[in-house]
């Protein structure tokens, strides 16, 4: 070998070599910085990397995690944060198309005696796709025993608004968004499941006291209507009830609580306007019979993910609402008082990523995924 071509070999390896060692420096150096809220200093520690388009994450008793990614995959991540290459086998058919895909994954309540893994995803059918959910029960690397407890009807061939977060309360029931696929009139339809909070029984059965059940050609399992789309849900850990967020259309992101049979107005009433054009929505931001928001962003942050802090790490966030964004790729801490919030602190902004889902940990961290094609699990981790 030439002493020329031995040096252009060095010098490549060499180059290699400095930008490994420059972006191992400059991980580093993120870790370590450390982030001043208004009542709590943290540092972002990445914990995986390398995960395609997460979507949500569930804590299994052993203390190792499930993370859904929007193609289809779910993953296992050991107890040392260490992402397992093969996917679990036994996940349903999923359609990837536009925002939809593999959703919300969620144990059961009693998982520790019943074993049941819940995932809400994107199913093709008749029509098109949709929205659905799912439980089956792991066994070693594999879901077994799987039962589809609901389909969304009609399914259409759009490729937008899916909703797909999933919540149990506190008597048993599990409640599932779906966001109006893309077709806003389908929101105020009672035929119709999209632009809904569903509510059924742990195993599917449709609750007796749901508040259409009753009403001829109403969708017996819908529990809300007039909700766009909603990719946010959590109970709240004092009055158990569901709180949601929803996207707004170029404004108008909103915070609710569910209540039975009420309308949250989309389209009739809304905080946003048309795309590109800005111009009005429906009949204004009012109307008799049509709930208004708790709280609601203009310009919209496109919210993903939240959480009530009810953990032990972060003693002064204790009650906050805690909501993941999107665009501009941040975390926001909102402080309550009852059903209002009295604060809002934004933090993190472009330092992780869009970020699609927000969880406290058993152990009392923040627990975050971002939405991108080389996506992260990142932990927030006081500083005293």
């Amino acid at each position: 070998m030439s002493f020329m071509l031995s040096t252009k070999l060095f010098t490549k390896s060499a180059m290699l070599a400095i930008a490994i060692f420059a972006a191992a420096v400059s991980n580093a150096a993120a870790q370590n910085r450390v982030v001043q809220s208004e009542k709590q200093a943290f540092r972002i520690v990445s914990l995986v990397e390398g995960l395609d388009h997460p979507w949500s994450m569930a804590f299994l008793p052993d203390g190792r995690m499930l993370v859904t990614e929007r193609p289809g995959r779910l993953r296992v991540v050991s107890r040392d944060f260490r992402l397992d290459p093969r996917p679990i086998a036994g996940v349903p058919p999923v359609a990837a198309v536009g925002q939809g895909g593999l959703f919300d994954v969620v144990l059961h309540p009693e998982y520790a005696g019943n074993g049941w893994i819940y995932l809400a995803y994107n199913g093709p059918g008749a029509g098109g796709h949709g929205t659905e959910l799912m439980r089956a029960r792991l066994d070693g690397h594999r879901l077994v025993q799987a039962q589809v407890l609901f389909r969304l009807e009609p399914k259409t061939s759009a490729g937008q608004h899916f909703g797909g977060r999933i919540v149990f309360d506190r008597k048993g029931h599990v409640y599932l968004t779906l966001g109006d696929r893309g077709d806003k009139d389908r929101a105020q339809r009672l035929d119709d499941h999209a632009g809904s909070v569903i509510r059924l029984h742990d195993d599917g059965r449709v609750p007796a006291d749901n508040p259409f059940v009753k009403r001829a050609g109403a969708k017996p399992e819908k529990f809300t209507l007039g909700n766009r789309n909603m990719q946010g849900a959590a109970l709240h850990p004092v009055t158990g009830e569901l709180w949601t967020h929803e996207h707004g259309p170029q404004g108008g992101d909103e915070i609710n609580v569910m209540r039975a049979g009420r309308n949250y107005g989309w389209p009739v009433i809304t905080y946003g306007a048309n795309y590109g054009f800005g111009t009005r929505i429906g009949e204004g931001t009012h109307k008799p019979g049509m709930e208004q928001p708790l709280y609601k962003w203009v310009p919209s942050i496109a919210p993903s993910g939240m959480a009530f802090y009810d953990g032990d790490k972060f003693p002064n966030w204790r009650g906050n609402l805690l909501v993941g964004a999107l665009r501009d790729q941040m975390l926001v801490r909102l402080e309550l008082d009852g059903e209002k919030v009295v604060k809002e602190e934004r933090l993190i902004k472009n330092n992780i990523g869009r970020i699609r889902d927000v969880r406290v940990g058993p152990d009392g961290y923040v627990y975050l995924l971002s939405d991108e094609s080389d996506g992260v699990l990142a932990r927030l981790e006081p500083v005293k």
